[in-house]
């Protein structure tokens, strides 16, 4: 019995290109309000791009937070340790920056303060954050009142920052924007000057994300557009899993071996469908 095509998902639409004003920028805290302005569609919106789209930035936001605290390691290092560790395997400090980045990419980021805490290495949870108020001044002064409780809180807020600022602007999930786009030596800024730091990361962070976010697009374009020629058993859930998550590794699913796996991210990669990350003969990881 012939098998019936599979759906195509649906990508998101394309959207313009962001502005040359935009790109431009101009007096930071504009520049944060006319960035953050851009993406809050996609901050918004629910589609299954948007969810890989924060988790690529989560992965970028964590290699930085990694080198702040003396890790010798990139967004390849990381994501190896995170989805090539064995179950119950703890994912080391490195990875567990990792871990909380993802959490800041999920909803309810700020409900867990206990195991938002573990993933930082930090004796007790959450301090209590400001009351809603200006969006950038806010969650800037959110950041700087972690800031000053000593360096091995840097990680925690940057990441708060970005917390801050998707409450306030009434995002559904935060955006990491801010952590990878701050400046060396930007951390030791105080009061106004601190917070125009802060407003010219998220606007740069936010325009960077605008751009990764169409390029996500478009390569899910295509998976959509070669998802019915595919005929692995679990090519429907392969799919659907590429479009919302960073990496996968090929493994057996719920009615395929290994290998039938394996041949399948082959045939991916060869119709232009998805990447090979790694670049190793052995224990790859593929992604959009």
């Amino acid at each position: 019995m012939s098998r019936r095509p599979l759906p195509s998902p649906l990508p998101p639409p394309p959207r313009p290109p962001v502005p040359r004003w935009i790109r431009a920028g101009a007096e930071p805290l504009f520049a944060a309000g006319a960035a953050l302005a851009w993406i809050d569609p996609l901050a918004r919106a629910e589609e299954p791009v948007g969810q890989l789209w924060r988790s690529r930035l989560a992965l970028g936001m964590a290699a930085v937070l990694a080198r702040i605290d003396g890790h010798r390691v990139d967004e390849g290092a990381l994501r190896d340790h995170w989805l090539l560790r064995r179950a119950g395997d703890d994912p080391g400090p490195a990875g567990r920056l990792y871990g909380a980045c993802r959490m800041l990419a999920g909803q309810g980021a700020l409900r867990d303060p206990d195991r938002l805490a573990a993933a930082f290495d930090l004796p007790a949870g959450l301090p209590d954050l400001p009351p809603a108020g200006a969006p950038v001044e806010t969650a800037a002064g959110a950041a700087a009142q972690v800031l000053a409780l000593g360096p091995r809180y840097r990680g925690l807020a940057l990441w708060l920052g970005d917390a801050v600022l998707a409450r306030d602007l009434g995002w559904p999930r935060p955006v990491p924007l801010l952590a990878v786009h701050l400046r060396r030596g930007d951390m030791a800024l105080k009061g106004a000057a601190w917070t125009r730091a802060c407003a010219l990361a998220w606007a740069q962070g936010a325009v960077a994300a605008a751009d990764l976010h169409a390029d996500l697009s478009r390569r899910a374009a295509r998976l959509a557009e070669v998802a019915p020629k595919l005929r692995g058993r679990d090519a429907r859930a392969v799919v659907a899993r590429l479009m919302t998550e960073d990496a996968l590794a090929p493994e057996a699913g719920e009615r395929a071996s290994d290998r039938a796996a394996r041949r399948l991210f082959a045939r991916l990669v060869e119709l232009g469908a998805v990447r090979e990350l790694t670049g190793r003969p052995t224990f790859r990881l593929y992604g959009l």
